[in-house]
């Protein structure tokens, strides 16, 4: 059975799978700023949906407890387990079934009948009955059609409440596709519910590369690209580096990057006086305001693409200017695979071929350093490298004498 004590703030457990199970690996005694008591409270909490991947381990500090999970044995994403856990107070609960009972698809109510209703036909017969008032139920109504469970609608002044009616989707028909989503996406989490009403199935598929831990980001996430179809500005609550505070800056987003090979989001945003994208790691994103729309989105959003057509990567600090890189390809018979593999991974570079069996690689970026890792993967075909930022020449070069050194060759480090 679950844990039950009712969870208040989300970005407390958020925090705390963290630090303690997925990065820090941290002891009782390293919870910092809050109570022992407190980490105690939220060991359990997360033990009641993660126990079986829960490990520990002792050493000279104390006790250590992480996360040990082979992805490719696990059907579902275990971590989609803490956004199962809502807080619902006793008279949640009580209404939430009330109003269901009450509420007809085809015959709608105003927010006085349900209350007369419900003190009437359920809690006349109470010795100490429960106390609802009419703003109450009228909060209530309005969260309901929120979450599309009620629909609304004006006669006259009055407003009249109905049942939302079943959409009648066959989701037995995307079972495939819907446990597809629900490993592989970044918003996977709301296949995870769709599953559910679906009984969990057997997840048909398994992932060699899985990476589960974008799923704590999945309420942030969800926020943002709504913020994003809307054209709104957001506020941001983010960690300061500098002291144990956290620190808010607002920003316009334009797009969620997704790393698949690391699994890491990034949103590119830009800030109100700024004209450059900057890049932003959502797991460092504690919370989300949305705020009103911005009133240059078309100008701003055309700028930021434009912008982002020419990004390699996600780093974006003291780009000045494009910086052009050319390089030259060439491999022997039989190796045409690693052309293949040139074109698939060029993203916003563009690929030539001079003959058969080379290619001309070229791309104008923002912060050419970031294509070295790539580059370096073609060590041997690469025949020539050309940069008009002489620093990203250099470095690579030096790389390679230093490898050359390494197993023994000459060393022709550059300057």
């Amino acid at each position: 059975m679950a844990y039950q004590e009712l969870i208040k703030d989300f970005q407390n457990t958020r925090e705390t799978m963290r630090s303690f199970l997925v990065y820090g690996l941290k002891t009782r005694t390293g919870f910092a700023g809050k109570s022992a008591r407190t980490y105690d409270d939220e060991r359990r909490r997360i033990a009641s949906w993660l126990g079986e991947y829960m490990c520990w381990r002792q050493d000279q500090d104390g006790r250590k407890v992480f996360l040990s999970v082979d992805s490719r044995q696990i059907p579902h994403n275990p971590l989609y387990q803490a956004f199962r856990a809502c807080s619902f107070t006793d008279r949640d609960i009580t209404l939430h079934f009330l109003l269901l009972d009450l509420l007809d698809v085809e015959e709608g109510h105003t927010s006085g009948e349900l209350l007369d209703a419900i003190e009437d036909r359920y809690l006349a017969d109470f010795q100490d009955p429960l106390h609802l008032d009419e703003s109450t139920l009228r909060k209530k109504l309005k969260e309901y059609e929120a979450l599309g469970l009620a629909v609304s609608e004006k006669a006259g002044r009055t407003v009249l409440y109905r049942r939302a009616p079943d959409t009648g989707v066959d989701l037995g028909r995307w079972r495939d596709a819907v446990s597809f989503f629900s490993e592989a996406s970044p918003l996977g989490v709301v296949g995870s519910f769709l599953l559910q009403r679906l009984g969990n199935p057997d997840q048909p598929f398994r992932f060699k590369h899985h990476y589960i831990l974008h799923a704590l980001d999945s309420d942030i996430l969800c926020t943002l690209l709504d913020a994003i179809r809307r054209h709104r500005a957001v506020e941001l609550t983010l960690p300061s580096w500098k002291s144990d505070s956290a620190n808010t800056q607002q920003v316009f987003p334009v797009r969620i990057l997704w790393n698949i090979q690391t699994g890491r989001q990034y949103l590119l945003a830009v800030k109100p006086r700024e004209s450059r994208l900057r890049a932003i790691r959502a797991d460092n994103v504690q919370d989300v305001q949305v705020l009103e729309e911005e009133p240059r989105w078309r100008e701003r959003k055309a700028a930021a693409e434009e912008q982002a057509q020419h990004l390699w990567g996600v780093s974006t600090n003291g780009w000045p200017a494009l910086e052009h890189i050319a390089c030259t390809v060439r491999v022997q018979p039989g190796q045409e695979y690693i052309l293949q593999r040139l074109e698939r991974e060029r993203r916003c570079g563009k690929v030539e071929a001079v003959d058969p069996l080379t290619r001309l690689f070229t791309a104008d970026v923002y912060g050419a350093e970031e294509l070295i890792p790539w580059l370096r993967s073609f060590l041997g075909s690469i025949q020539s490298l050309e940069c008009s930022n002489p620093q990203v020449e250099r470095t690579f070069w030096n790389d390679f004498a230093a490898l050359e050194a390494l197993y023994g060759g000459t060393d022709h480090a550059l300057s």
